[in-house]
């Protein structure tokens, strides 16, 4: 399968395939809203020490790793739009079992089927949001994607002050939507067009070797998002700046990146995508390198707002971009590719952002970020060049 754009065949979208994806997925970014902080809430109240804390979360990124070295084989038992109703009922069991047990083992358990399951929904259902999709409405569906992706994430934590860290009603609450969806989603396959292909772990690691900027591009976007979330409000109380303030910057960095991306998507069907993604590349990079030589809080969460319009921007683009170029089982392991992409980026945004902040003073953190999305986007503007 070539790197470069396969021809593009217009066809009628297939909306109940979407629906279906767009409500799967912000089911479960509701669902994880809610459920990352109230799991650390909840344990840090039982006494639990923030090594278990910490290392129950990362039985969710285990469930992650095994659910994408597991989809070739899965995908080829199964159908594609089948694993996403289990995956979104493997979600909803996993939250039942956080209200009903108390059990620290069964938490790690479950929170690994919920690391499992999720990623199952993520990978399966951007590669089907690509089969379904013609490419004249790429960008604007993949918009409307991530908007749905960053509300969900941005309304899930709200429900905690609502329902409260005892009981385990906020768990049971979730479980129930989920398993709502869950039917949904499955009455509405009776009506969809369309399946995404099996694909293999040959196919995954064929996905590196042919798409390296998109790779790119998704390690970038989990590098500086995970930055922005973690280590930014940190930076804030470091430099002078109210917890209150803090925690704002949060949801000042959410709420404008979900209204922002489906115009992101207008522009990614209108002008050429690859330009795109540069500009949201530069525009994050500026943003972080402004962060500390600006003084007035509004100017401050005005470019925080910039930062995570331009971050998550990057991921609406390389969604785009994986349903233009590739076809058939490749999306799928583009999806899994982009999974992996993200975690490693992730993790290293977090790690090392902390670590450069400590040694260099918090001003480094932000200059740090900034410097190595400008490094980025010079090298995805020297390869379009060689490719053109």
């Amino acid at each position: 399968m070539p790197s470069h754009p396969a021809p593009a065949v217009d066809f009628a979208p297939d909306w109940a395939a979407i629906v279906a994806v767009v409500l799967g997925v912000t089911a479960f970014s509701v669902a994880q809203g809610v459920t990352y902080p109230l799991i650390s809430l909840v344990l840090e109240a039982r006494g639990v020490t923030s090594t278990l804390i910490g290392i129950n979360a990362l039985a969710f990124a285990l469930g992650l790793g095994a659910a994408t070295l597991s989809l070739g084989r899965l995908t080829h038992r199964f159908r594609a739009d089948r694993l996403i109703v289990a995956g979104l009922v493997g979600c909803a069991l996993s939250l039942a079992a956080f209200a009903v047990t108390t059990s620290l083992s069964a938490w790690f358990v479950s929170r690994f089927v919920l690391g499992f399951s999720a990623s199952i929904i993520f990978m399966l259902g951007e590669a089907w949001l690509n089969v379904a999709c013609p490419d004249r409405l790429r960008g604007r569906v993949s918009g409307i994607y991530g908007a749905c992706i960053c509300a969900g994430f941005a309304a899930g934590p709200l429900a905690i002050p609502l329902f409260g860290t005892e009981g385990g009603f906020g768990f049971a609450l979730t479980a129930v939507y989920l398993a709502m969806v869950a039917f949904a989603t499955a009455m509405l396959l009776f009506s969809t067009k369309t399946v995404p292909e099996p694909s293999t772990t040959r196919d995954l690691f064929a996905f590196f070797r042919q798409a390296p900027l998109l790779v790119a591009m998704v390690f970038a976007f989990g590098f500086a998002d995970i930055a922005a979330i973690s280590a930014m409000p940190v930076y804030f109380v470091k430099t002078g700046h109210t917890e209150a303030f803090a925690a704002v910057s949060v949801t000042v960095l959410a709420l404008p990146t979900a209204l922002a991306q489906p115009f992101i998507g207008v522009a990614l069907d209108r002008l050429p995508r690859r330009r795109v993604a540069i500009a949201a590349a530069t525009a994050g990079a500026a943003s972080f390198l402004a962060i500390p030589f600006l003084d007035a809080p509004a100017a401050i969460l005005a470019a925080f707002a910039l930062m995570g319009t331009a971050t998550f921007s990057l991921y609406t683009c390389a969604l785009t971009m994986l349903g233009e170029q590739f076809r058939g089982g490749m999306l799928v392991a583009g999806a899994a590719a982009y999974s992996l992409a993200y975690a490693i980026g992730s993790g290293a945004g977090s790690s090392a952002t902390g670590a450069v902040m400590e040694w260099g003073g918090p001003a480094a953190g932000p200059l740090s970020v900034g410097a190595a999305l400008a490094l980025f986007t010079a090298l995805f503007a020297l390869s379009g060049r060689r490719q053109a």
